[in-house]
């Protein structure tokens, strides 16, 4: 990154909070908008995700209905593993998308983006 693409963080409302005003799309590869390594196939994720927001509804239901324990924990085993799933195969469009554009400029940018995906894989293997 060169000194005049110095970013900030946008704000909980997508608005960088020294310009007062919102990012143009396509503005960077972190926070905010723009185009991100899911951006290709975001109608597939979100209808993955939908899917996923389903069976979390169908745990809702079992436990309303009183199912059985042990069901209850195999359908959120189930969704567990489908989030995980998810979140796979987010990670390799971040690495295939954005840390490899960071390569390509080398240097600080290139370290930051590795240290991001280095946390995002902890905070998966935590989970």
């Amino acid at each position: 990154m060169t000194t005049t693409q110095a970013r900030t963080e946008p704000d909980a409302h997508g608005t960088d909070p020294q310009a007062g005003q919102t990012p143009a799309a396509g503005a960077g590869h972190h926070g905010g908008h723009g185009p991100h390594g899911y951006s290709a196939q975001k109608d597939a994720h979100l209808k993955r995700l939908r899917r996923i927001e389903g069976q979390i509804r169908g745990l809702q239901r079992m436990v309303d209905e009183d199912v059985y324990c042990i069901d209850v924990l195999t359908q959120v085993s189930a969704s567990t593993k489908a989030l995980q799933s998810f979140a796979l195969s987010l990670l390799e469009e971040h690495l295939r998308h954005c840390v490899a554009a960071a390569a390509e400029e080398g240097g600080a940018e290139l370290e930051a983006k590795v240290a991001e995906a280095t946390a995002a894989i902890g905070r998966l293997l935590r989970s």
